[in-house]
Parts: structure tokens; sequence; C-alpha cells
């Protein structure tokens, strides 16, 4: 399935009562939560003793796709726009492959 392929199925399933403002702030908040409950699970794993659920986590990370393509389309951009806008952002910051130096010292203007 190509990115874009996957906004515009997911999006089938988005609220059509909802304006574009309401859109972009349930994307939002959508993505809080569904980040909340991923790393619930990492913490459960990490400081807990289970096991790491990792049929539950990659639902979980089903649900934040969902919510990232939600806040593309509020935008009205393109899911494939914005992951490429961030490759090319970390082309830009790590030319080489990540270095530690480049994550601590970034360039004015590096968002």
């Amino acid at each position: 399935m190509k990115i874009n392929e996957y906004q515009e199925l997911a999006m089938t399933t988005l609220n059509p009562d909802l304006s574009k403002k309401d859109v972009l702030i349930n994307s939002v908040m959508g993505l809080c939560g569904e980040s909340g409950e991923a790393i619930d699970i990492v913490k459960k794993w990490m400081a807990q003793g289970h096991e790491l659920d990792k049929e539950h986590l990659a639902k979980e990370l089903g649900d934040i796709a969902w919510y990232l393509a939600e806040a593309a389309t509020a935008l009205e951009i393109p899911l494939e726009d914005i992951m490429q806008a961030n490759i090319d952002k970390l082309k830009k910051r790590y030319p080489e492959g990540f270095e530690t130096k480049r994550s601590l010292v970034r360039l004015q203007g590096d968002l």
C-alpha cells in the first residue's frame, strides 16, 4: 500500500460532520492520546515487569498512523509530502547518518 492510498482509505472513516478546524483539533488530540497509550505499553514492559505486548503496541501505532493521516488531511497536505519533507530535513541534519554532536548542536532554524 502506498502512503497516500492509506491516507485516502483511512479518511473514509473520518466523521463527515466535523469542520476542518475540528478535524485538526481531533487529530492532534488523537495523536497525543494514542501516543500515551503506546508509551504506557512500553512503560509496563520497562518498569513493571510485563512482557512487551508487540501486538497491542502495533495496534496503537496503527491508531497513531490514522490520526497522522487525519492531521495531514485537515491541512490539505498529502501524507507522502509530509513524510518526504521529514526525510529531507533528516538528510540535511544528518548527511552521514546519525551523529550525537549534530543532535546536540543544531543549526539556527533547524526545527
